[in-house]
C-alpha cells in the first residue's frame, strides 16, 4: 500500500465515524426523552438505549469475525445498513407511540453500533499495512491513524445537537419523528462512502492458525489495562451522558439547554483526536490513561459543584476529554498487544465485554438517576476511575507505550 492510499483510507474512516457519531450524537439527545414519553413507567425511561447497547453487545463477535473473514468494507456496509433499519423502525415507532416498536428499533442500532466500532481497529489496519520496520514507529503510526479517525467525530459534536435540534419537529405534531428519519439518512450515506474503502486485509490475515490462546494474550499487563481501561471510559461516560438529559429535565431546564451540553460533551469526545495519536506517541498511552482518569474526575467535582447550563456543559466536555485520552490509549495499547491472526478474537472480546457493561449501565441510568438522583450518580463512578489509576501504577507504571512495545516489556 502506498503513502497516498493509506491517507485516503484514514479519510474515508473519519468520513465514516463522522456519519456514525452524528447518528449517535441525534439518538443520544432524544432517546431518553422518547423513552419518558412512551415508557410505562419513568423507570424505563432509557431502557431503548440500554437495549442499543445490548444490541452492540451481541454484534461484536460476529462483527469481528464477519470482517476477518470477508474484509472492512462489506463489514461496514452490512453495520450501515441495520442503521438503516434502525431509524426506519424508530420513526415508525414514534409516529405510532409504540414504546415496544422503539426498543426494537435500538436493538437494530446497536448492531450497526457494533460494525462501526470496528473503525478505529480499521485505522490501526490501515497503518499495519503500510510496512515500517521500526516497532516504535510503527506503534506510532498506529496510534496517529486511531486520532485522525476518532477525530470525524469531531463534525458530529458540530452539527449532531444542530440536527437533532432542527428534525425534532420536523414533522410535528409527534415529536422527535424526523430526527430517527435523520438516523436513517446517514446510515445511508455511511454505506455509500464505505464503499470507498480498500479491503484493508494483509496476506497474514488469511493464513491459517488462530495464534496464542486469548487468555494468554489478555493476561499480558499491557492488554489487561486496556481491557479495563476502555470498559471504566465508556461505562462511567455512557452512564453520565445518558442520564444528562433526564438531570436537566429535572432541573428545570429545556431541550436546547441539553442538547448544547451534549454538544460540548461530543466536542470533548472527539475534537482532542486530532493530538490525541501524536500525544501518544510523545507521551505513551498510559500516560495518556492516566490523564483521561483524571479529566473523568474532575467531571465528577464538577457535578457536585451545582445544576445550571454552565455545570453540565463544562462537566459533560471534561468527561468527553477524559474518554478521549483514555479510549484511544486503550485502544493503542490494544493493537499492539495481539498478532494479525489473533485480532478478531481480541478485539471482538474486547468490545463484547465493553458493551455487555455499557449496556448494563445505560439500562440502569433513567432508572438510578429516578432513585438516587444527579449528584449520587455522579459519585458512583469513583471506584472504577480509582480501580484504573491503581492498575497503572502497580500492574503497568507510567511507561511509554512506545517504549514498552520496543522492550517488549
Amino acid at each position: 500500500m502506498t503513502q497516498s492510499t493509506y491517507v485516503r483510507n484514514v479519510a474515508v474512516l473519519a468520513a465514516c465515524q463522522a456519519l456514525f457519531f452524528m447518528c449517535n450524537t441525534v439518538v443520544i439527545s432524544t432517546t431518553a426523552l422518547v423513552g419518558l414519553q412512551y415508557a410505562p413507567t419513568p423507570a424505563l425511561s432509557s431502557l431503548a438505549l440500554g437495549l442499543q447497547f445490548f444490541g452492540t453487545m451481541a454484534g461484536t463477535l460476529p462483527a469481528s469475525f464477519l470482517m476477518q473473514r470477508h474484509g472492512r468494507r462489506p463489514g461496514f456496509q452490512l453495520g450501515s445498513l441495520c442503521g438503516v433499519a434502525a431509524g426506519a423502525l424508530g420513526w415508525h415507532a414514534i409516529v405510532r407511540g409504540s414504546f415496544a416498536e422503539f426498543c426494537l428499533a435500538g436493538l437494530f442500532y446497536g448492531v450497526f453500533g457494533a460494525f462501526c466500532q470496528f473503525l478505529r481497529f480499521a485505522a490501526a489496519d490501515a497503518a499495519n499495512v503500510v510496512t515500517v520496520s521500526d516497532p516504535l514507529a510503527a506503534a506510532r503510526r498506529r496510534g496517529r491513524a486511531i486520532g485522525w479517525v476518532m477525530a470525524g467525530g469531531t463534525v458530529a459534536a458540530l452539527l449532531g445537537p444542530e440536527l437533532a435540534e432542527a428534525t425534532r419537529d420536523l414533522m410535528a405534531p409527534v415529536l422527535f419523528a424526523g430526527c430517527f428519519a435523520a438516523v436513517a439518512v446517514l446510515a445511508g450515506a455511511l454505506c455509500l462512502v464505505a464503499s470507498l474503502l480498500d479491503p484493508l486485509r494483509s496476506p497474514e490475515a488469511t493464513r491459517a492458525g488462530s495464534g496464542r490462546p486469548v487468555l494468554v494474550i489478555i493476561r499480558q499487563p499491557a492488554a489487561l489495562t486496556a481491557f479495563v481501561t476502555a470498559l471504566v471510559a465508556y461505562v462511567t461516560m455512557n452512564l453520565l451522558m445518558t442520564a444528562t438529559p433526564l438531570a436537566m429535565i429535572a432541573c428545570g431546564l429545556g431541550f436546547a439547554d441539553s442538547a448544547f451540553a451534549i454538544q460540548w460533551h461530543v466536542l470533548g469526545m472527539f475534537a482532542p483526536s486530532f493530538v490525541t495519536g501524536h500525544l501518544v506517541a510523545r507521551f505513551g498511552a498510559s500516560r495518556m490513561i492516566g490523564a483521561g482518569t483524571a479529566l473523568m474526575g474532575a467531571c465528577v467535582a464538577i457535578a457536585l459543584t451545582g445544576v445550571g447550563v454552565a455545570h453540565f456543559a463544562a462537566g459533560l466536555f471534561a468527561l468527553g476529554v477524559g474518554w478521549n485520552f483514555m479510549f484511544i490509549g486503550a485502544t493503542t495499547l490494544l493493537t499492539g498487544c495481539h498478532a494479525e491472526a489473533e485480532k478478531a478474537k481480541v478485539q471482538g472480546l474486547h468490545d463484547f465485554l465493553v458493551f455487555t457493561t455499557v449496556g448494563l449501565s445505560a439500562s440502569s441510568a433513567g432508572a438510578l438517576h429516578y432513585l438516587l438522583g444527579w449528584q449520587a450518580l455522579n459519585l458512583l463512578v469513583i471506584p472504577g476511575l480509582l480501580l484504573v489509576a491503581a492498575l497503572l501504577l502497580v500492574r503497568v507504571g507510567l511507561v511509554p507505550f512506545g517504549r514498552r512495545q520496543a522492550t517488549r516489556g
